[in-house]
């Protein structure tokens, strides 16, 4: 299902030498990037609620910044955006918006054409809706658009970054309950300029912060094993958490059930946890495991940080994972054959020993099939044939 979003390995991690981008695409792709990011937040009013004299009074003071459609009144409260490029972007969030194109709480990505720099930039937006009173249940809500622009039209955008602003998002509403937002300057301002380095950055930082040793932190999101780190701020805790929940496969074969099971066979042998010691430049990693296959993909990742391009480092993370569950499929496919043929079960060894990842593959794939006996057998031969040494070359 997944062999039309990427063609093969070498095209995964090799952008730069790939043939089907144009001029533009590959000059965004391969050479260090500056991007500016910018925020705005404006107060949404559906015109057919009971707006509350602070928010009469927001608009009488804002007339100028306050754009009224037939159902709601949108007006800005707050902005990173050069003077002349704000009314462009509230005329784009008020067409979304009569259109019924934003929902509450679910942020909707698009590329808008504003008078910056950039021209054509990724926008994020999403809709904060208050609750909504007993007395007024139909009534329209009020409420707070949020808006995150950054990156490109060309492939450089924010759609692989949703779930974390989505997330980002979400953790502003307990700032937006002040009157008037006289919490904006000390609140609400400084939290809306940090999205791009909260929600977009912690890729980029994970690898600079390991380097080469990127690969062990892929092993280790793969096959489920625990990451301990120590000496280490929150942020670089919270940095790697997401990193190896970006990178790990759960909940993407057989759902939780899967994932339980390797959990559980993983942390019954406590010398699997990978301890990273952040005392020391670069940190000291401990109980380290790796393969071919991880180890492919390093210069990849240390390609995409050199360029400073969380963009294309969070497109290498997500064709790595997509290679891993071809892979996985590819083996869940062989094992089914191997039950019924033995020139099936030679491929599969054959397929092991050369992917690369045969070693959390067969993890993978045991956990799944836990309660299929014969196919626990063919697991165990395949098992059996990767412990055992290559034959010698004469």
């Amino acid at each position: 299902m997944f062999t039309s979003q990427t063609s093969s390995f070498q095209d995964s991690i090799d952008v730069e030498e790939r043939d089907d981008f144009d001029n533009e695409e590959i000059s965004g792709y391969g050479q260090k990037i500056q991007l500016n990011c910018y925020y705005t937040i404006y107060l949404y009013q559906g015109t057919r609620s009971e707006a509350s004299g602070e928010n009469v009074a927001w608009n009488q003071r804002r007339a100028d910044s306050t754009t009224s459609q037939e159902d709601f009144s949108l007006t800005l409260i707050d902005s990173s955006l050069p003077p002349e490029a704000e009314p462009e972007l509230r005329t784009y969030i008020s067409r979304r918006l009569g259109k019924g194109a934003l929902l509450g709480g679910m942020g909707n990505i698009a590329t808008v054409e504003l008078s910056i720099p950039e021209q054509g930039v990724g926008c994020y937006c999403c809709l904060l809706e208050q609750e909504r009173s007993p007395e007024q249940p139909d009534a329209d809500g009020n409420g707070y658009v949020v808006c995150f622009m950054g990156g490109s039209e060309k492939g450089l955008n924010l759609y692989p970054f949703a779930l974390e602003l989505d997330k980002y998002v979400q953790g502003l509403h307990s700032s937006l309950q002040t009157p008037e937002l006289q919490n904006l300057e000390t609140e609400v301002r400084p939290y809306l300029s940090q999205w791009y380095e909260e929600s977009v950055m912690h890729i980029y930082r994970v690898v600079q912060l390991v380097q080469s040793n990127i690969s062990f932190l892929l092993h280790a999101a793969l096959s489920q094993t625990h990451v301990e780190l120590s000496n280490s701020d929150e942020r670089t805790k919270a940095d790697v958490s997401r990193f190896i929940k970006a990178a790990s496969l759960q909940g993407l074969s057989q759902q939780d059930a899967t994932t339980a099971s390797l959990c559980k066979a993983v942390t019954e042998d406590t010398h699997t946890e990978l301890i990273i010691d952040c005392s020391t430049s670069p940190p000291t990693f401990s109980n380290t495991v790796s393969n071919r296959f991880c180890d492919d993909w390093i210069q990849a990742f240390l390609n995409g940080a050199e360029r400073c391009n969380p963009f294309l480092l969070r497109q290498i993370l997500e064709n790595f994972k997509l290679k891993a569950i071809q892979d996985m499929n590819s083996l869940k496919r062989f094992v089914r054959q191997a039950e019924m043929s033995h020139y099936a079960l030679f491929r599969c060894c054959l397929f092991l020993q050369g992917c690369g990842n045969g070693d959390v593959l067969l993890q993978n794939a045991r956990a799944e099939h836990s309660d299929l006996p014969e196919a626990c057998s063919i697991i165990g031969v395949l098992e059996e044939f990767l412990k055992e040494p290559p034959p010698a070359r004469a």
